[in-house]
C-alpha cells in the first residue's frame, strides 16, 4: 500500500495523489496537519531514502523543505539535531509529499519517475 504524507495546501501532495488517482494505484493518504508519522514510520522513511541518497544524514536533508518559513530554525544544527527537530515538526519543515511504497522504498517530493515502477 502506497501512503502519501503531506498536508491538504501543499500543491505538491495535491499533484501526488491526483498521479495515483489517474492511474487507479490504491494509496492512503494521511494529513500532517492531522497526524504525524510515527516514529516507526518516520525511521522507516529515512531508512528508505537513505538507500538512495547513501547516507541517513543525506536522507534527513533531502527531506527538509528549505523553503519553509520555518527552515531557519533547522538550518545551522547538527546532524543529529536535525533529525530530532524535523521529527518533532513535520508538517512546518518536512518537504512535501512523502510517498512511502512499503517499507523499502520512499521519496520526498515530485519523484514521477520512481512512481512509474511502483505500478
Amino acid at each position: 500500500m502506497i501512503q502519501i504524507f503531506g498536508t491538504n495546501k501543499s500543491f505538491d501532495t495535491k499533484s501526488a495523489q491526483r498521479f495515483f488517482k489517474e492511474r487507479r494505484i490504491a494509496f492512503q493518504f494521511v494529513d500532517l496537519k492531522e497526524k504525524e508519522m510515527s516514529e516507526g514510520e518516520f525511521d522507516s522513511v529515512v531508512n528508505a531514502l537513505a538507500r538512495t541518497e547513501g547516507s541517513r544524514a543525506a536522507a534527513i536533508e533531502a527531506m527538509i523543505d528549505t523553503k519553509s518559513k520555518d527552515y531557519a530554525s533547522i538550518a545551522y544544527l547538527d546532524d543529529s539535531e536535525k533529525e530530532e527537530k524535523l521529527f518533532e515538526n513535520q508538517a512546518k519543515l518536512l518537504k512535501q509529499p512523502i510517498c512511502r511504497n512499503g517499507k523499502t522504498d520512499a521519496t520526498v517530493g515530485m519523484a514521477q519517475k520512481v512512481w512509474e515502477g511502483w505500478k
